[in-house]
């Protein structure tokens, strides 16, 4: 048997012993797709990962466990917060029982269909779940399950300026707490068992066939019309990720990564060099939607608008961290979260492209935008990047001679309205010299000609 001493206690650990946090080797890495956040990106930004109010999901259950065992500080406002909607859980699930009808039978159902899929949901997780006995996980998952569906419903159905006693609905800002916790990557439930659950029991619920579980979820989200009726993801987080690739062309699904270029230039020193920026615009994206799809033609980069908020950053890293994790070599967001970054080194780079109109942010200064692009691609390993052939014509167009001439030519003769006008001015006031002075010479030399 494998066994530690600890030198500090002088206790012996059974390193056979399942125990939280500990890798395991998967009987089916298809079904492997909720993980640990790598631990390279988690010491960045420790709280972007971490639940505020809730916890979800097997990953976090000791902190589930340190949270029932809280007694005493009221200031430790997080063990408060997770104690609270551990006992509000139970709240919901009788409530919930309630709405279906049927009382402890529909909950011993939904039991009975979790215990059926057990092995498959502890497959879901990279991680060991066996330290969690088969009782308490089943439970687990069920008062999570349970939770996340009658969170949504109440979301759905109830008019926000009534008064309905429940914290989460008559508090916006701890029901926003909650609508952020569920993207976290490690605080996830298997799609396929909350479509399993309850999509049987929405029909039921709604009697239209227009609402489906599906349709609750991306009305949950924000995602109304933004994603394909034929796409699937695995869990909140990798719909999410879908969302943001579908905003891609073919050109970027088919293509092959290529190795990133090793010189690359700021916003405004690209600007100064003679590369026009664009805003593309469109209705269809917003804070909730992000486009990934730039474009560089004739001197002008044409890049989507960054819309960025209090809320940006947790959801990007944690995309960010999925694809680490699960899809290593089709990382669209960290490439362009890569791309972002070579433009943006500077407030004096936030600025310019604050200006074009390509980003857009609610953070109060251009400098918070700047460390927030610039953090998050640390610790993320880049494997090439779908951006690169866009990144090598933008250097080549900024080194030519040509891009160089001109842009000094705007500069110094252009920079400005007065400054154009003056310089137009200038040069037709030249010409007519000019043309007085060819005049006169030719009169002259006619002059001369006579006989």
């Amino acid at each position: 048997m494998d066994q530690r001493l600890d030198l500090e206690s002088g206790t012996i650990h059974d390193l056979n012993k399942p125990a939280p946090g500990m890798w395991r080797f998967p009987k089916n890495p298809a079904l492997c797709c909720i993980y640990r956040v790598p631990n390279s990106m988690r010491q960045v930004n420790p709280e972007a990962y971490t639940p505020q109010i809730v916890l979800i999901g097997p990953l976090h259950h000791s902190l589930k466990s340190q949270a029932l065992n809280y007694h005493g500080d009221i200031t430790n406002t997080k063990l408060m917060n997770y104690l609270n909607m551990e006992r509000h859980k139970k709240i919901y699930l009788a409530k919930f029982a309630k709405r279906v009808g049927g009382g402890e039978k529909i909950i011993d159902g939904l039991r009975r269909t979790i215990e059926e899929d057990e092995e498959m949901i502890r497959e879901s997780y990279s991680e060991s779940t066996a330290w969690i006995e088969s009782p308490e996980f089943v439970e687990m998952i069920l008062h999570d399950s349970v939770f996340i569906l009658e969170f949504m419903l109440r979301n759905y159905e109830i008019d926000p300026s009534q008064k309905t006693g429940d914290p989460l609905m008559d508090e916006p800002c701890q029901g926003k707490m909650v609508r952020r916790d569920l993207g976290l990557l490690e605080n996830q439930l298997p799609y396929f068992l909350l479509d399993k659950l309850f999509e049987p029991i929405i029909h039921t619920l709604f009697h239209r066939d227009d609402i489906t579980f599906r349709r609750l979820v991306i009305h949950f989200f924000y995602y109304i019309n933004k994603i394909g009726d034929d796409s699937t993801f695995k869990h909140f987080t990798d719909l999410s990720r879908c969302v943001l690739v579908e905003t891609l062309p073919g050109k970027y699904i088919t293509h092959k990564k290529i190795l990133e270029l090793n010189e690359k230039y700021h916003a405004y020193k690209l600007y100064k060099g003679g590369v026009t920026f664009n805003a593309v615009d469109d209705e269809k994206f917003s804070l909730a939607v992000l486009s990934m799809d730039v474009e560089f033609k004739n001197g002008c980069l044409n890049i989507p608008c960054f819309y960025v908020d209090g809320h940006s950053e947790m959801k990007l890293r944690n995309i960010m961290a999925l694809e680490q994790c699960h899809y290593p070599y089709k990382t669209h967001v960290c490439d362009y979260i890569f791309f972002m970054d070579s433009l943006i080194d500077t407030e004096e780079d936030v600025a310019l492209l604050v200006e074009k109109g390509i980003i857009k942010h609610f953070l109060g200064d251009i400098g918070s935008v700047a460390t927030m692009v610039n953090k998050l691609s640390w610790g993320v390993v880049n494997f090439g990047s779908y951006y690169s052939v866009i990144a090598k014509d933008v250097n080549s167009y900024y080194k030519s001679s040509w891009t160089k001439s001109r842009a000094v030519l705007k500069s110094v003769y252009f920079s400005n309205p007065w400054r154009g006008t003056a310089t137009v001015t200038a040069a037709l006031l030249l010409l007519l010299t000019l043309i007085q002075t060819v005049t006169s010479v030719m009169q002259v030399l006619q002059k001369n000609m006579k006989p």
